[in-house]
């Protein structure tokens, strides 16, 4: 795939390509964690990552439409990903996965010669996807943080009528069941003042973020609330009481 290209000089298509990850996170926990940040953008049909030496560091991630992908590109060029920026650009070749739900699939000894002609498929793929509204839009984690009575919280809870005050400390609640501290560490570090993720093994899906005052604690609840750590996990960020 698109190893060594700069995205400029790659066509815009569903799989992006990052490489720069750090190579000493194990695989399972790296789809895991990649998943929970991108997801965001868009419905993900795919994550790859390999074992093999010449694939270290690197992976592909497939979204549902291009949109998504140029989206995931633009907001998380650079991210922070456990403790390395993470590189990321579109992907040289098209994903099998997109490739064959398309109808482009070619083996990959009859690639070549087959290149025209998938392209021209995939333009009206994408040209079809788009007449039908299949591009959901989605808040990343730089943008406008939407109202509380707007965050989706299933089970029918409704906030508390009279929230904690200010403080330095976040209550996130509804979060997936797996998620780990280190996957939450990945998204608050990069607003200043951040000092530790805490969870409780007894219940899953909450967590208290440590800030080293009230106003550094806010910005980040603001730009984080209604992140969308999967497609039916938004999070939910109150101060936490004391």
């Amino acid at each position: 795939m698109g190893e060594n290209n700069s995205s400029s000089e790659v066509p815009a298509n569903q799989t992006i390509y990052i490489n720069n990850l750090n190579e000493k996170i194990k695989l399972d926990e790296l789809k895991k964690s990649l998943l929970a940040v991108f997801s965001q953008f868009g419905k993900i049909l795919d994550v790859l990552a390999f074992k093999t030496l010449k694939h270290k560091g690197q992976a592909w991630l497939v979204f549902e439409d291009v949109s998504s992908a140029t989206k995931a590109i633009q907001q998380m060029q650079g991210f922070p990903f456990y403790d390395k920026p993470m590189r990321i650009q579109y992907a040289k070749t098209k994903s099998d996965v997109i490739a064959k739900a398309d109808g482009t699939f070619v083996p990959r000894e009859r690639r070549k010669r087959h290149e025209d002609k998938g392209k021209k498929r995939k333009e009206q793929h994408d040209a079809s996807q788009a007449g039908m509204g299949l591009n959901p839009a989605y808040a990343g984690a730089y943008g406008a943080a939407p109202p509380l009575s707007q965050i989706p919280y299933p089970g029918g809870v409704k906030l508390p009528e009279a929230p904690a005050p200010p403080n330095n400390i976040l209550f996130v609640q509804n979060l997936p069941q797996d998620t780990t501290p280190m996957m939450l560490q990945m998204l608050f570090c990069q607003y200043p003042g951040f000092k530790e993720v805490r969870m409780v093994e007894t219940k899953p899906g909450i967590a208290f973020v440590e800030f080293g005052d009230e106003m550094q604690s806010t910005v980040a609840m603001q730009a984080l609330q209604g992140f969308k750590m999967t497609p039916q996990n938004s999070m939910l960020i109150t101060y936490a009481k004391k």
